[in-house]
């Protein structure tokens, strides 16, 4: 998938940068002149009629007149302020374009700078949104790369705690089990205290596996992956309650894994740094696809930056070209929107 998006936007790159070359050979495509010229016509026209002047039977006295003195002053604010128009309107869309860069963010994909201006700022913009469209492909078929080999190390690692270290602890447990049959009757009290911290963490061991490699997802599908993680969530002193309907359109397994991850951080973020006692997840059906939402009533960003908790959402969005939106939700809290359309992660 990420092999062909990075084709399609270098397609796309050739035919903006074929653009800009045409702005720059012959013009920027909508008949405007280039700056060069602009600046060059006006100063010709000046020095034309300064010519002029001088060679016509206009004099100058001496001592120079007050009228005379007054029209040498008055064409010269106008050479001047018709200067500063043209440099005015011809380096606007330079400005425009700087702020465009100062707020441009890869992991809000779709801005560009409008194409305006004389030929030369008109290939420059044209130039730098061809940049982005390259950046943006590259970027999401490295996330793409980056994040399917993260979902790889995680399905290792779920299985060798499951395999090794869950399978570990069960003989430990047994084993226990038989000491305690034949311990003295003093020894019996801590041999239990040993099999309970045992059984805890093996339970852990086994709680991270489930977190680390979603079972209950493939086995069981989204709507049960969700529950199943409300309910996880549902402890020390946060109550977490879920609407997830039975009629939802057909996803991806890829965006079922998208959604269930960003659910999962959105749900640790919330648990971990928000102070809220209660929370939702709702998953609705949209017009074009699916919209997951999960609020809080904890205190909010608060003007944070974004964390790599989010930062991963992000990027697990853009995977698959899902929206995800934070804002503050009703009252208090924070909302986390991922609005995933239909279709979205299929083979491209």
């Amino acid at each position: 998938m990420g092999v062909v998006t990075d084709i399609r936007g270098r397609r796309t790159a050739g035919r903006l940068a074929a653009k800009g070359s045409g702005a720059l050979n012959g013009g920027s495509g909508n008949g405007t002149v280039s700056l060069f010229w602009r600046i060059f016509s006006l100063n010709a026209v000046g020095l034309v009629a300064a010519a002029a002047l001088l060679l016509g039977p206009v004099t100058v006295s001496t001592p120079v007149l007050p009228g005379e003195a007054l029209a040498v002053v008055g064409g010269l604010a106008a050479l001047l302020a018709a200067n500063a128009l043209v440099l005015r309107v011809g380096l606007a869309p330079l400005q425009r374009l700087g702020r465009a860069m100062a707020t441009a963010d890869l992991r809000r994909p779709g801005a560009r700078a409008p194409v305006s201006g004389p030929a030369e700022t008109a290939a420059l913009i044209t130039t730098y949104n061809t940049m982005l469209d390259r950046l943006e492909a590259e970027r999401a078929a490295g996330a793409a790369r980056a994040l399917s080999a993260q979902e790889r190390e995680r399905q290792r690692i779920a299985r060798e705690l499951h395999d090794e270290v869950g399978q570990t602890l069960t003989a430990v447990l047994l084993q226990l089990k038989r000491v305690a049959d034949r311990a003295p009757g003093e020894l019996r009290e801590e041999v239990g205290q040993a099999q309970e911290a045992t059984r805890a963490g093996l339970d852990e061991i086994r709680r991270i596996a489930r977190r680390l490699r979603p079972g209950v997802l493939e086995e069981l599908g989204l709507a049960s992956a969700l529950r199943s993680l409300a309910a996880e969530f549902s402890a020390h002193g946060l109550t977490v309650g879920h609407h997830i309907p039975a009629d939802l359109p057909h996803l991806t397994e890829e965006s079922e894994l998208v959604l269930y991850r960003v659910a999962q951080e959105g749900l640790t973020n919330t648990a971990r740094h928000s102070s809220a006692d209660r929370a939702d997840v709702r998953l609705r059906p949209v017009t074009d696809g699916v919209e997951l939402l999960l609020r809080d009533n904890g205190k909010g960003l608060c003007g944070a930056p974004d964390g790599s908790g989010i930062s991963g959402m992000r990027e697990r969005a853009l995977l698959i070209g899902a929206t995800l939106c934070l804002e503050p939700a009703p009252g208090r809290g924070t909302d986390i929107r991922l609005r995933v359309p239909v279709g979205a992660g299929d083979s491209r």
